[in-house]
């Protein structure tokens, strides 16, 4: 468990570990990225988490990280909306769109 500034479960030094080494591998900015492209390909319908990884071919586990990271620096907001039980995440810009509408 190196210094991984990347999202890991802080109680498993597995998850540090594999952060650290994605980190060090440059793998984020890549897999944050195509994160990015297929919400913002959605429009204002969003995706949710599941719906991602179905689109992107990727684990929960990478995935999730990756929209966490979005979300934090303000890329990726949560609709407002659900999808059985789960958020429909959107790219702020259509959020902001969906805002002036009212």
């Amino acid at each position: 468990m190196k210094g991984a500034i990347l999202p890991f479960q802080r109680h498993s030094e597995t998850s540090a570990d594999a952060a650290d080494r994605y980190q060090r591998a440059g793998k984020a900015p890549t897999a944050r990225a195509r994160v990015l492209a297929a919400i913002r390909s959605t429009g204002e319908q969003g995706a949710t988490d599941k719906e991602l990884q179905v689109m992107l071919e990727m684990r929960g586990s990478t995935q999730r990280p990756r929209r966490i990271e979005l979300q934090k620096v303000g890329q990726v907001v949560d609709s407002g909306k659900k999808r059985g039980r789960s958020v429909v995440w959107v790219a702020a810009e259509f959020a902001e769109s969906q805002l002036r509408m009212f």
